[in-house]
């Protein structure tokens, strides 16, 4: 099973992008740094009688690159209870995937996928960050995304999720478990 990790960080080396590695280490997964990318946000066209209108951005490239995955890794600092904006807008713009006749099956492919999400705050992020799991489980059911789990940790300034050692031994088990299905 292939894997892609879907980094919605806007810092290199951030905590949530430290510990989406860790949770791979030495696993081939095809990094996607969604900050490398010119993601617009979406323009709600879905009760236009046209329709959808293409955009002159990345984002469709982009979701080739992830559609060609088994295993979705969405690794995110939390920003005010949610998802960075850069991640929501690439969510977003799957409104626009759906409807897309280039992408036919696009929920159907989508829904044979599994996926995780790797989240870190600074503000108490096994309570608070808990809005943002909820808001990918929601995701996930609506697209028949299979949610395999979740890893919130705890960090504010870089580096400082390396202290977290409850979320560093949710990484390792993670790690074993995607060991597993890319044997």
């Amino acid at each position: 099973m292939s894997i892609a990790i879907i980094y919605g960080g806007t810092r290199p080396d951030g905590n949530a992008e430290t510990l989406a590695e860790f949770a791979v280490k030495d696993l081939p997964a095809d990094k996607i740094y969604l900050r490398d990318y010119n993601i617009q946000p979406i323009n709600d066209q879905r009760h236009d009688p046209e329709g959808f209108q293409a955009i002159d951005d990345d984002c469709e490239s982009v979701i080739s690159r992830m559609m060609e995955h088994d295993i979705l890794i969405f690794s995110t600092p939390i920003y005010w209870y949610s998802m960075t904006g850069t991640m929501k807008n690439f969510i977003d713009r799957w409104s626009q995937s759906m409807r897309d006749l280039k992408r036919p099956d696009f929920l159907k492919k989508l829904s044979e996928k599994k996926a995780y999400v790797i989240a870190v705050g600074g503000d108490a992020p096994r309570i608070k960050g808990l809005p943002l799991i909820q808001q990918f489980h929601y995701i996930f059911d609506f697209t028949g995304v299979s949610f395999e789990g979740y890893i919130l940790g705890e960090g504010n300034k870089p580096g400082d999720i390396k202290e977290d050692l409850t979320a560093l031994g949710a990484a390792h088990q993670l790690y074993e478990t995607l060991k597993k299905w890319n044997a």
